[in-house]
């Protein structure tokens, strides 16, 4: 039954009670079609309902009785409002609008509406004042829901806001524990995503916990431990769109009376001065002894949380002073005597570096740098950076965008060592290409690679009508494009490539692509900063260019995920049809794909790869490979090379790059690999140390298992070729192999240095005597000796002692004197480092530093050396400054002929003046103050100390106080210059030449002095003028 209502339209009379809950339009036909023709429909909302059907079934209610009553009796449920309309839009969070999405409402159920090409969509009858709550749907995105709002006496407005659906990711992952038995733990794990991850499932040593036994959640506790509960843990996290699996942690339980550090240390030798070995023997080493860098349990009775890293560990509870014999001294020395558990502070990670441009080396200004999406500073003037990471890292994913959008926003997941030590990168970003102005209402193809007679690897076709506005607003002007591509046949944009080619696979583990070209697109409107966005558009790529077996078929289009630094799939290829457009190049075959450019630019052509590997590495402080001398904190990176037919040393694209930082026992690089075609995937792998380039072992005229590491026969299975193996002239920098799968049941080949995939603990946890690949300091004319013993790498080995060279193990302050020296050679320079002012250590040695002199490239005949020196300030008790009293020494027949002006005023300014002068040395107590370049001393602070002396290091080459070089500039910012001669071969001695000819000696003699004089006079000339001009 049905009556008319103001307006032409007619609705049902109530055949229930107001308060009946019972829907009064079912699915399915009707008795109460009120809305027959169009001529019966509103004119307000004409056009909305087809003829014969009503499409808003809730007009079929009791009308609202007055607009007081709504929404406190009305709703969409009880009541309708025929002359009202809804208006609503669905958008993403960037107010991108979304077409298609399907809409309904809270108390109806099934789909009313859908959303228009422009997001938008319309409801009628569905009173203004009800407040209702409206839900859309769509694919790929999250459920939203928002309520309804009256903007008018007859209208209401929505906008529905649909985020992507995301994988979830890692944000916290569980930390490696050590407990009693008997006492408790908590393993924690954070996963975000969206929509946000709720369900968790916990792991030991892989098998899945029961949920309803442990009640676990984000987080695990176990209670009264068990040895039997000792092992590895980990969580996996779910939501809508997948699943992700955390890193792993271990749990030890120590039995009752088992102690978790051992009190006797364990062997650590240190090289001792070439002046304390015997003649003839080689060079000597010492056994310092070290403790082992484990956690201990917590106090008993300390509460579990998950924040609770454990603030007790495993390091020096006693030294003992000795002393050895040297050739014209005596040398302390204090060794550890006894390990214990004791506090210690939380290891921090520090990364610093650099950002460059990859073509012009130029850095990159004040770029933005974020962590994930949040901002988190700026590169300096000269494009340094410094990041501390957080707790529970485990990728560490930093973007920095650079302010004048010349270059591409850069992604980076930056390797660092977890446990405290510092690690430098250097960060190379791509220039973006010259823009290209398109025509809007045109077909547009843009190829994406020019590498100089090599084709495109393929194009980017844009139809006719492709660009629209943010808002969803078609565009027509003219199109500034950019479209910048990171092409794998060109070797050296591997160093560019963003992010670190990795995606989250179907059982939620993190597994790595194979890339064949990356390509970001900048589309703006002409003559503006306003971004457009795109789409769809198809991507062709050239099969011809793909040439690794069932590549064609597995390659896929992804998109970069900056917050994760994850690749995240788009689309598909198929080959392209015989209807296709072919005009161009008719015999290449196409692969196509669609995307499309909205918040997301940067996409890669990938292919997922299972033949995986992980390759062992180690580096040394020197060529000798000793086990005790191995170097922390060494970034190795392997490039995974795709070989050309038949030529295993001339490759033809690289597929991927993967980076590792050296620990204790070296470090594992994921690598492609292949069980039957040992070349069919190679590899070249580098080093570096801050800004040094390590050097691999040699390989001519063949590699020797002795020095590469490896065991035959299969170091000739994976022909290992150092890179100036076939060109002595070339760098030393790195070597290259074949990739070779270990053979199940190869004896040869079980030992490393290639492990299978699912044996990453057999790899990181191999003994120094199982093989592996090696690379050494080049800089092995560099010596360092601390009385009390203290490895950089590990800040952990830091131990209180008044005579300890770092005396703050929470700011390391290094600093380096340049020391200028005019001789035919290269000298080495001892700085020899005394207590100077502090009553208790005043006249003892805290260490010595030898470096060799490096020679100036525009200068012949002229060297310099940067020489470390223990900085002046509170010693290990806090109480008292001891300014050092540092002796700088050349080797060889040197004099001291200037000494910086400015350097000498202030120390005059400064007393007490050093106690020596020796003419052959320079002596001085070390200022306090932090000097800069004008007074050739260098001086940089730094929660690392590797970091500070490779930033201080940088800055002594360049001499200056903010740049970096490692080319030697022995003219800028000196501090001292000596003067080195070599004894002309058969010119008799001095005191041969005085008994001989006394007259002519002593006139060498004046003639030499004066000569001095004059040097001195000429160096200081202009420091002297500097300084007098900045007092005027």
């Amino acid at each position: 039954m049905s009556r008319a209502v103001p307006g032409g339209a007619e609705v049902c009379e109530a055949s229930v009670s107001r308060a009946s809950s019972s829907p009064l339009w079912t699915s399915g036909p009707s008795p109460c079609l009120a809305l027959t023709t169009q001529s019966h429909i509103p004119p307000h909302t004409r056009g909305y309902f087809k003829p014969g059907y009503a499409e808003a079934p809730w007009l079929c209610r009791p009308l609202c009785p007055s607009a007081s009553l709504c929404p406190s009796v009305c709703s969409p449920k009880t009541c309708g409002c025929p002359n009202h309309i809804l208006l609503g839009s669905v958008v993403t969070p960037s107010g991108r609008p979304l077409p298609g999405a399907r809409v309904s409402l809270r108390d109806w159920p099934g789909t009313v509406a859908t959303s228009d090409a422009h997001g938008t969509f319309r409801m009628p009858g569905v009173c203004a004042s009800s407040r209702t709550n409206v839900s859309a749907q769509m694919d790929g995105f999250s459920a939203g829901m928002a309520q309804a709002q009256a903007n008018s006496s007859i209208s209401a407005v929505v906008t529905i806001i649909l985020d992507k659906l995301e994988k979830p990711y890692l944000v916290k992952h569980p930390e490696s524990r050590v407990r009693e038995a008997g006492q408790n733990v908590t393993f924690c794990c954070k996963a975000s995503g969206n929509p946000m991850p709720k369900k968790y499932s916990w792991f030991h040593n892989g098998t899945l916990l029961n949920k309803r036994e442990h009640r676990y959640g984000a987080h695990l506790e176990l209670r009264g431990l068990r040895p039997d509960q000792a092992g590895t843990y980990h969580c996996k996290a779910w939501n809508d769109a997948g699943s992700v699996h955390s890193g792993t942690a271990r749990l030890i339980v120590l039995a009752p009376g088992q102690p978790a550090c051992d009190p006797q240390p364990r062997e650590h030798l240190i090289k001792l001065p070439d002046d304390c070995s015997q003649p003839g023997s080689g060079p000597a080493y010492l056994d310092v002894g070290l403790c082992p860098d484990t956690f201990c349990p917590s106090p008993a009775g300390s509460s579990p949380r998950c924040g609770d890293a454990g603030s007790r560990c495993c390091s020096v509870r006693r030294l003992e002073s000795r002393e050895i014999p040297c050739s014209s001294y005596v040398l302390p020395v204090k060794v550890v005597a006894e390990c214990g558990c004791q506090k210690c502070l939380p290891p921090r990670g520090l990364v610093r570096g650099r950002v460059v441009a990859a073509d012009s080396g130029e850095p990159l200004r004040f770029a933005q740098i974020l962590l994930g999406l949040e901002p988190i500073g700026f590169t300096s003037y000269q494009g340094d950076f410094t990041i501390e990471v957080p707790r529970s890292t485990q990728r560490l994913v930093v973007t920095f965008v650079e302010p004048s959008g010349n270059f591409m926003d850069t992604v980076r997941v930056l390797p660092f060592d977890p446990r405290g030590a510092g690690v430098y990168h250097e960060v190379k970003v791509m220039r973006k290409k010259d823009p290209i102005i398109l025509d809007a209402s045109q077909s547009n193809m843009l190829p994406l690679g020019e590498l100089e007679d090599e084709p495109p690897l393929g194009e980017l076709v844009l139809p006719p009508g492709a660009f629209r506005r943010a808002n969803g607003e078609p565009y027509s002007g003219p199109v500034e494009a950019r479209v910048t591509f990171v092409d794998p046949r060109d070797l050296t944009s591997a160093a560019a490539a963003p992010s670190d080619l990795r995606f989250v696979d179907s059982d939620g583990e993190l597994a790595p692509l194979r890339t064949y070209g990356m390509f970001a697109v900048d589309l703006r409107a002409n003559g503006s900063t306003e971004q457009l966005q795109a789409g769809p558009l198809a991507v062709r790529v050239a099969t011809s260019q793909i040439r690794m077996a069932g590549h064609v078929e597995a390659l896929k289009l992804w998109s970069l995920n900056p917050d994760t630094g994850l690749w995240e799939e788009e689309s598909g290829f198929q080959r392209e049809g015989s209807a296709a457009r072919r005009v161009r190049r008719e015999e290449r075959v196409f692969l196509v794909g669609n995307v499309e450019i909205r918040e997301r630019r940067l996409f890669n052509l990938d292919v997922p790869e299972r033949r995986r590997c992980f390759v062992k590495v180690r580096a040394y402080a020197n060529d000798k490979f000793a086990p005790s001398e191995q170097v922390e904190g060494v970034v190795v990176t392997l490039v995974n090379l795709e070989p050309a037919p038949g030529y295993s040393a001339n490759p033809r694209a690289w597929g991927r790059f993967d980076s590792a930082v050296t620990g204790p026992n070296g470090a594992c690089l994921p690598a492609f690999c292949d069980a039957d075609q040992p070349d069919a995937y190679t590899a070249l792998v580098t080093a570096t140390l801050g800004g040094e380039e390590l050097e691999a072992a040699p390989s001519r005229p063949r590699p020797l298992p002795a020095t590469v590491g490896v065991a035959q026969p299969y170091l000739d299975k994976l022909g290992y070729r150092r890179t100036d193996h076939d060109d002595p002239a070339l760098k030393r920098n790195g070597f290259r192999i074949n990739l070779a799968k270990p053979r199940p049941g190869a004896s040869a080949e079980v030992n490393g240095p290639v492990y299978p995939w699912r044996s990453l603990r057999e790899c990181e946890e191999a003994p120094v005597t199982a093989s592996h690949f090696r690379f050494a300091r080049m800089e092995a004319d560099k010596y360092e000796y601390n009385v009390v013993p203290f490895r950089e790498g590990a800040p952990a080995s830091w131990t209180g002692d008044l005579l300890a060279w770092w005396p703050n193990p929470q700011e390391f302050r290094a600093c380096f004197l340049k020391v200028k020296v005019q001789g035919p050679q290269e000298y080495m320079v001892r700085s020899h480092n005394l207590g100077g002012s502090h009553p208790r250590t005043q006249g003892q040695l805290y260490g010595l530093r030898d470096a060799r002199s490096v020679r100036d490239p525009q200068h012949p005949g002229t060297s310099a050396a940067c020489v470390e020196f223990k900085c002046s300030g509170m010693l290990f008790d806090q109480r008292q400054v001891d300014r050092t009293l540092v002796t700088i020494m050349p080797q060889g027949s040197c004099r001291r002929v200037a000494i910086n002006g400015l350097l000498r005023d202030y120390l005059a300014r400064h007393p007490p003046p050093a106690p020596v002068d020796d003419p052959a040395t320079f002596a001085m107590l070390a200022p306090l103050d932090p000097l800069g370049h004008n007074y050739g001393v260098y001086t940089v602070t730094d929660q690392s100390p590797r970091l500070a002396k490779e930033i201080a290091i940088g800055r002594c080459f360049d001499g200056s106080s903010d740049g970096f070089s490692r080319e030697m500039k022995a003219d800028a910012g000196t501090a001292v210059t000596f003067q080195c001669r070599e004894p002309m071969v058969g010119r008799p001695s001095l005191f041969q030449r005085l008994l001989e000819s006394p007259a002519t000696a002593l006139g060498d003699i004046r003639r030499e002095m004066s000569e001095v004089a004059q040097a001195q006079a000429g160096a200081e000339g202009p420091l002297r003028t500097r300084w007098g001009r900045a007092w005027q």
